[in-house]
């Protein structure tokens, strides 16, 4: 087996057990290994450290596969691995009666590149690293054994794919093809989910238990849901009993099934509204024309991919919570979300704070929030907490 020797000191992360080695690491690779093969990881000492996936093209060079020096990274590797991840799931209170949810959750369930979702009676997979990408028949010959589904579907076409080298790749790996929409319940809440070309796998299952969240505050309310996507924060506000909801998104066709989501969950159409227009630019709008609200929901896609891109990520999180402040009334509720993992908690909890401060405004923290608990975030991997939000109550 092909090994990788770390510069002097730079084992001190994997003594924490984090399961990344950058490139600037390496002191030396011996053994011409192929992307996604694995490896033996020694200090520079020559002492046995980790056991991992190779990558040549990305700057995480390895991703640790075990920490022990007598597991072995075969089919009964992944089955385990598997098998612990699905056993995890069962035991979360908040996925009671839930037919959507991610099964794995890449390093946080140690298993580096893969995620799994479940959707009612599909999986959906994605394979975005080199290890990932080298074990992909044995991990899906795996899930299907211990998580049986009419059919499995792989939507790799991720960004963070591309990075490791790999072309984009949508294809059914087995059993039936998802249908166009799939219907999902996480109680109290349905909703129908395009896998082929939503977003992620499809929906946002990481938001599960903050749309209850939402629902504790939307009675009586007017409620714009901006970044609205297929209205799943909008379908929560209305059916908690809120006065109106604004939903909106740039894509007309995610609009049309949010549309569909609240006809599903029996919402009246005079609740509703849908607009299909730049987030910033209507803000401004309302702005200018003095429109206000009970309540806003600002949950934007990542606005930092990257660590370079965190200045400008960080002002146009500033501007639209700022915007957002101006336009809630006395008493009013901000619910602000940020997925940029390079935006750590308390940064994101600086820019709302500045942006109130701006807008003239005294707010309250009433809740913190994060991703779900089926996106786990191991305490020696803090990267794998990317989601985090603030309900905000306005003096």
């Amino acid at each position: 087996m092909a090994s990788i020797f770390l510069k002097r000191g730079r084992e001190l992360s994997l003594f924490r057990r984090h399961p990344w080695i950058f490139s600037g690491a390496i002191e030396k690779v011996e053994g011409n290994p192929g992307d996604g093969a694995t490896v033996e990881v020694y200090d520079s000492s020559r002492n046995w450290l980790a056991r991992g996936s190779y990558s040549s093209k990305s700057q995480i060079s390895a991703r640790i596969l075990t920490f022990d020096e007598f597991e072995g990274i075969d089919g009964g590797f992944w089955h385990r691995r598997i098998e612990a991840a699905i056993t995890y799931r069962r035991g979360i209170k908040d996925l009671e009666g839930s037919t959507a949810y991610r099964l794995i959750n890449s390093e946080s369930d140690g298993m580096p590149g893969i995620v799994a979702d479940r959707y009612n009676e599909y999986l959906v997979c994605q394979f975005s690293s080199a290890g990932a990408e080298f074990w992909r028949d044995e991990i899906v010959k795996h899930l299907m054994e211990l998580s049986p589904s009419r059919g499995i579907f792989e939507r790799s076409d991720s960004d963070s794919r591309v990075k490791e080298g790999y072309p984009p790749r949508v294809i059914t790996l087995g059993g039936s093809p998802p249908p166009n929409l799939i219907e999902i319940h996480q109680p109290p809440l349905s909703f129908l989910v395009d896998v082929h070309k939503g977003h992620k796998t499809g929906f946002y299952l990481d938001q599960g238990v903050n749309r209850i969240k939402v629902m504790e505050f939307s009675k009586g309310r007017e409620v714009l849901n901006a970044f609205s996507y297929t209205g799943g924060f909008g379908v929560a506000a209305a059916t908690a009993g809120a006065k109106r909801v604004v939903n909106v998104d740039t894509s007309a066709d995610v609009l049309d099934l949010a549309k569909q989501n609240f006809r599903l969950n029996g919402i009246q159409e005079d609740k509703a509204e849908f607009i299909c227009e730049d987030v910033f630019n209507l803000l401004r709008t309302y702005r200018d024309s003095r429109v206000q609200f009970d309540m806003i929901i600002l949950d934007p896609p990542k606005f930092v991919a990257s660590a370079s891109q965190l200045g400008g990520g960080a002002r146009g999180y500033k501007d639209i919570n700022l915007l957002a402040f101006k336009l809630l009334r006395p008493g009013g509720i901000l619910v602000t979300f940020s997925c940029s993992g390079y935006v750590k908690p308390d940064l994101f909890q600086k820019i709302v704070a500045d942006a109130s401060v701006d807008a003239g405004k005294n707010a309250r923290i009433m809740e913190y929030l994060y991703q779900a608990p089926d996106h786990p975030v191991p305490l020696e991997f803090p990267e794998g907490l990317y989601l985090k939000g603030l309900i905000c109550k306005v003096n």
